[in-house]
């Protein structure tokens, strides 16, 4: 499995881009900077998006991907309900832009929803999918992908601490979260439902405890104002957990 590494950011600039993933060059997590990072043939080889949550910076590009889908195959959105409801009632109504989910036939869409329940194991495009509740005040899922050789990857998408319990029920080969703010802003990262690395530090720990290992992690959602303080703290947790914490970085590709 690979996992590449499109935007690791939560604010855009010419050098950062808005949270995206593509798992294999075929299944695309979040959708912050699709259209911004992938050529029209990488886009076209793009099955289907996994959303985690409906804010802006995740789910953007869904809007003028469907527009760029070139051969008009039908491409799937899956996500929960209430996240779906919101992406096509704000975001692809037809309203700001094209509504790509009736372009160009309403039986042949560019782009279609799909619903998935959380603790619930889904077939997508041949991987595994579970949906598993994260902490960020609106409803948010993160997802664990895994592969037909039982590679497994985590992603959080965003969130803050609180989350053991569905952590316990995943095992992952790589653990892919967020950490948005430094741990001077420890408080305002619990308010506004987002992790610091002491937070990360003591989510890793409770995993510890309930599985045994700390898979190697990969930190995203990153604050570019505090990117280099972030990265200091991130290395000093991961000394002192002595496991493997990456600060992500746009064009990063791990393989599992």
């Amino acid at each position: 499995m690979e996992i590449r590494f499109l935007g690791v950011h939560n604010l855009e600039s010419v050098d950062t881009k808005l949270v995206s993933l593509l798992i294999d060059g075929v299944l695309a997590i979040d959708a912050g900077s699709i259209t911004t990072t992938l050529s029209f043939e990488e886009q076209q080889r793009i099955k289907s998006f996994l959303i985690t949550h409906h804010h802006f910076d995740h789910i953007r590009d869904l809007a003028t991907f469907g527009l760029a889908n070139l051969d008009w195959s039908t491409k799937s959105i899956y996500s929960i309900q209430s996240v779906l409801d919101v992406i096509t009632g704000s975001l692809l109504n037809g309203t700001l832009y094209p509504d790509m989910t009736q372009i160009p036939l309403p039986d042949n869409p560019s782009l279609k929803t799909c619903a998935i329940e959380e603790y619930k194991r889904a077939d997508v495009d041949g991987y595994g999918v579970l949906a598993l509740p994260m902490a960020h005040g609106i409803p948010t899922v993160g997802y664990e992908i895994t592969d037909k050789e039982g590679k497994s990857v985590f992603y959080s998408g965003d969130t803050t601490n609180g989350i053991s319990e569905p952590l316990e029920r995943i095992s992952p080969n790589l653990l892919v979260i967020e950490t948005t703010l430094p741990d001077r802003m420890r408080d305002s990262a619990i308010e506004v439902k987002h992790l610091c690395p002491s937070l990360l530090a003591e989510t890793l720990l409770e995993f510890k405890k309930a599985k045994g290992y700390i898979p190697p992690t990969v930190v995203v959602h990153i604050n570019p104002v505090y990117e280099e303080e972030i990265g200091k703290e991130i290395q000093h947790a991961s000394d002192k957990l002595d496991t493997e914490i990456l600060l992500g970085y746009e064009g990063m590709k791990i393989v599992i």
